[in-house]
Formats: C-alpha cells, sequence, structure tokens
C-alpha cells in the first residue's frame, strides 16, 4: 500500500518546462558550438546552540564544445572542473543524423534518467543544489559509455532515447555500494571503466500539450566487478565469489512538469530494486559486519513557484519564491542480513527565491531543512548562488 499510495501521489502532480539539452551541433549553420554554465555557493548551516562557518565553493564551471563534421555528423563534449581543482569529462560523444527525427549515438552521455541528470544547469532548476534525490536515488552527474539512438515523433509529441549502456562498478579492493550512498560510489564515469555486463537505458518524453512535460524513464542490468576478468568458466568457487560481489539494478524514475501564467510546478518519482543484496552484503563485510544496502529504494519530490513579477509588464525580471517537500529512502526495504536504519529515511524541505535576471543568468537563496526519521529535528542550511548558462 505504501508503495501505490506514492505512485499516487506522484499521478496528482505536475511541474514546469524542461531547460535546454546540449544536442548535436548539425543544425547549426557554423561548424564550431562553444556553451557553457556554472555555478558558486555559499552554504552555511545553522541552530540555535551552535556556530558554524560557512562554505565559499566555485561548486562547477562547465565548457562545452561541438563540432559539426556535416550536416549529418557531429561531435560533442563537456569539460567539467569542480571545486576548482577536479577535472571531469561529463559527455564526449559522436552522433549520426539517419533522418531529421532519428540519430545514432555513441561514447560517453549522461543516462536518460529523470530530467536533472540530462538537464541540470543551474538556470533550470529551483534552489541553490539540485534535489537531494538526484543526489542519492539518481545520482547526478551519471554518465556511462553507451550506444543507442535518440529520435522524436512528431504526430505523437514524443522523444524517446534507448541506449546500451556500461553499468554502475560495485567491487573494487572492497564494497562501493551502501546504504548512505547508493549507487553514487559506484559511477565509472567513463575512466578507464570495466565491462562485465551490459545495461540497457531508456527515457520517453511527451510534449504534446502546451505547458506541461511528461517523462519516463529506465534502468535495468547488473553492476560490473573486475573479479569475472581471467577467470576459469568451470571454476564454480570462482564464478560464485565474482556473482556475489555485483547486484541488479532495476529503476524507473517518473517525470511531471508543469508551467502556465507564471506559475510552475514540477516533480519527480524514483523506484529502485536491488536484487542479490544479501550476498554482496556478506561477501563486501568488514570485520564480520554485513555491508548495508538495501534491497529497494525511492525518492520524490514535489514543487510549487510562482512569478510574483509577472503583473509587472515593464520588467523583464522574473522573482519566484518557491517550495519542495522531498522525501527518499536508500532502505525502502532491506534484505535478511541487513537491519533497516531510519537514518537513511529522509525528509527535506526547501524554500527560497529564485531571481532571473536575464536568459541564461540568475541569483538564488534558501533555506533547506532535512530530518532522518531517526533524529528528533531538522538540521537547517543557508544557501546564497549565482547561475550562469549560454
Amino acid at each position: 500500500m505504501k508503495r501505490l499510495s506514492l505512485i499516487g501521489l506522484f499521478v496528482m502532480i505536475m511541474g514546469v518546462s524542461y531547460g535546454q539539452q546540449i544536442d548535436s551541433v548539425a543544425n547549426n549553420t557554423n561548424k564550431v558550438l562553444i556553451r557553457g554554465y556554472g555555478e558558486v555557493h555559499y552554504n552555511l548551516p545553522f541552530s540555535s546552540n551552535k556556530r558554524y562557518n560557512g562554505s565559499l565553493d566555485v561548486h562547477r564551471m562547465v565548457m562545452m564544445f561541438g563540432y559539426s563534421f556535416s550536416r549529418r555528423t557531429s561531435f560533442m563534449t563537456e569539460i567539467e572542473y569542480e571545486h576548482v581543482k577536479e577535472l571531469f569529462v561529463e559527455q564526449a560523444y559522436l552522433q549520426h543524423r539517419l533522418s531529421s527525427n532519428f540519430s545514432l549515438i555513441g561514447g560517453l552521455i549522461l543516462v536518460p534518467m529523470g530530467f536533472i541528470n540530462e538537464y541540470h544547469e543551474p538556470t533550470v532548476f529551483n534552489g541553490v543544489e539540485r534535489p537531494l534525490i538526484d543526489n542519492n536515488i539518481s545520482p547526478s552527474t551519471w554518465r556511462e559509455i553507451a550506444f543507442g539512438f535518440k529520435g522524436n515523433s512528431i504526430p505523437l509529441s514524443l522523444n524517446y532515447q534507448l541506449y546500451i549502456v556500461n553499468g554502475f562498478r560495485s567491487y573494487s579492493t572492497e564494497g562501493l555500494l551502501n546504504g548512505k550512498s547508493g549507487f553514487r560510489s559506484g559511477r565509472q564515469r567513463g575512466a578507464e571503466a570495466i565491462a562485465s555486463s551490459p545495461n540497457f537505458a531508456g527515457r520517453v518524453h511527451y510534449y504534446g500539450i502546451n505547458g506541461l512535460q511528461l517523462g519516463v524513464s529506465g534502468y535495468y542490468g547488473k553492476t560490473q566487478s573486475p573479479l569475472y576478468n581471467g577467470i576459469d568458466k568451470n571454476d564454480d568457487a570462482a564464478l560464485a565469489k565474482a556473482d556475489s560481489s555485483v547486484v541488479g539494478l532495476a529503476m524507473v524514475g517518473f517525470d511531471a512538469q508543469y508551467d502556465y501564467a507564471g506559475l510552475e510546478l514540477r516533480s519527480q518519482l524514483y523506484l529502485s530494486s536491488i536484487s542479490n543484496s544479501n550476498e554482496y552484503n556478506l561477501f563486501t563485510a568488514k570485520s564480520r559486519v554485513p555491508n548495508d544496502l538495501g534491497a529497494s529504494m525511492y525518492g520524490y519530490y514535489v514543487e510549487a513557484a510562482y512569478n510574483i513579477l509577472r503583473p509587472f509588464s515593464g520588467t523583464k525580471y522574473q522573482l519566484l519564491p518557491f517550495a519542495r517537500f522531498e522525501k527518499y529512502d536508500t532502505h525502502w526495504s532491506v534484505g535478511n542480513v541487513t537491519a533497516k536504519n531510519d537514518v537513511y529515511n529522509v525528509t527535506a524541505i526547501t524554500a527560497g527565491l529564485t531571481l532571473r535576471l536575464a536568459k541564461g543568468a540568475v541569483v538564488k537563496t534558501d533555506i533547506q531543512l532535512t530530518k532522518p526519521k531517526s533524529a528528533d529535528e531538522f538540521s537547517k542550511v543557508l544557501n546564497f548562488g549565482i547561475g550562469v548558462s549560454f
């Protein structure tokens, strides 16, 4: 009943319009395309009886470069600096258009799960930080090496994507997955990634009603483990050991956005089922204490915002008070060897203001309250941020 009520709650909620996805430069008249986005944050925890230092951070700066080889074939990449010191390749893929509405894609892509993982420029979402479920359930920025296709059916008002994708890594010299961070530490990011089993990811997005966007995403497969490399196919003990180092993951995501007359509504829901978690937790145990990866996870949020400057026709600025209610649990259910931990059952309330100075430039502030079910009171953080996208 709990699961059905969560799905029913989601179905009644809708949210705002999509941001711009990085796409092929094949339609661009220039051969070279340059874009970028970045954000600077200030975060200050506070309470009635403790003093905290704030933190200032150039959280990320991303430069995007595209090159069109022809009207059909193009390449796109993103280079990301995080915290001024960490360098990543966020995307790097070749796209070939078989028709105006259908393309083959291969390379490092953003896994199409939900809309924040693909559309995560700071000008797209309210709040200084991304929604919590997009870090703890669907771990943005989630990218892997993949091959597949995407297309657009204009008569049906549908965009669609389907990929064979490399999966999470679950084991190195120890287990990488747990209740605290879910699958986040298993992202391989295309960096000397191992591949022991193919995974599948896909998404369908409906845009046929003005102001309304609906999406369904899916992911299915097994995690990757180095223990399969070089083992004898007839060595049952070695195969059993390798099998214990992986888990299966089936995830489905629903998202809805609605924008009408200055009102913006948004919602997302993720449901994840994890198989083989008992064997994995026992295999990755430390000091005879089993690991605590759950058997299922969920997360959702609902959000509303309104542009209070809309009645003033003389201004191009937008000022949006917003509020978001969020809940997730990485221990929605657990196996026989793991005790359910209410630290991982979290409720969060975020409320603040988004000032859109121009298309591609925002200033944001909010207060975020978070409370695990095991805690007596909410922890509080005051956030300020600036964001750009061009």
